[in-house]
Parts: structure tokens; sequence; C-alpha cells
């Protein structure tokens, strides 16, 4: 893989990131619920640090960075539906929407990494599938206690 295809490779991640705080963002700005503003506003906010991460690689891909694997993948976000963003969401469909994007960003990264011939530049993008995978898992969490209080 030459240095223009890895420098593609971070612009299209840095991009997705970058539309990933926007869509956040208005989502925060839309709803009426402080619970589910608060929930899209610290969503939006890792967007901007995946996206200084991303800028950082793109600057020197050298650096080093692990990020640890959940315990278990609940693949709940895989059988929830896609709710609509919608003025007057409920906390558990603000948070179902918030488990899909992190699971369609979390594939999106493993498609990357798939894609990489280079060994360093397949590590970075099977982390960044682990950072999102960390997302999905907590917001998974946090749906099923606010869908299931009585699952403690």
């Amino acid at each position: 893989m030459d240095q223009e295809e890895i420098m593609r490779l971070f612009n299209l991640a840095i991009k997705r990131e970058v539309e990933a705080n926007a869509f956040y963002t208005a989502a925060a700005a839309r709803v009426k619920d402080e619970n589910v503003r608060t929930i899209f506003k610290e969503l939006a906010g890792e967007e901007l640090d995946h996206m200084a991460l991303l800028e950082g690689f793109r600057e020197d891909p050298t650096l080093q960075m692990k990020m640890a694997k959940p315990d278990a993948d609940y693949k709940l976000a895989e059988e929830t539906e896609l709710p609509e963003l919608t003025v007057d969401m409920r906390p558990t469909d603000a948070i179902a929407l918030a488990m899909k994007k992190e699971q369609q960003a979390l594939e999106f990264y493993k498609r990357m990494a798939a894609s990489c011939s280079d060994a360093g530049l397949k590590d970075v993008f099977e982390n960044l599938s682990n950072m999102e995978l960390g997302h999905k898992h907590r917001l998974e969490d946090m749906f099923v206690n606010i869908s299931f209080p009585e699952s403690f």
C-alpha cells in the first residue's frame, strides 16, 4: 500500500468522524429531553476525539495505539431497529440510535482493516474498530439498563 493510498484511507476515516460529530451535534440540538441531549453531546465530543486521533496517525503512522477489546459483544445493536431521529425522542430510542451508529462505525473500521496489506495500518484500523466496539458495548449496557431496569 503506497503513501497516497494510506492518506486516502485516513482522510476517509477522518471524514466519517466529522460526519458522526455533525450528526450527534445536530441531534443534540433537536431533542427536547435533557438526558438525550447529554448523551448526544457526549458522543459528539467522542467523535471529535476520534478525529484528532486519526489526524495524529495520518501525520505519523508510526504512532502506537492499543485499544483493549471489550470482554463481550452483546450484538444488541445488530438486533435493534434503527430509530428515526425525532425532536421528542425517548432516551431508549436515542441510545438505540447511537448503538446503531457505533455498530456502523465499527463495521466501517473492520472493512478498512481488511482492505489493508500494511500490517501497521491494519493494526491501527483494528484498534479503531475495538474503540468503536467499546462505545457500542457501553451504549448497549445503557440500553439494557434503561429498557429493562428489572434486569439489574
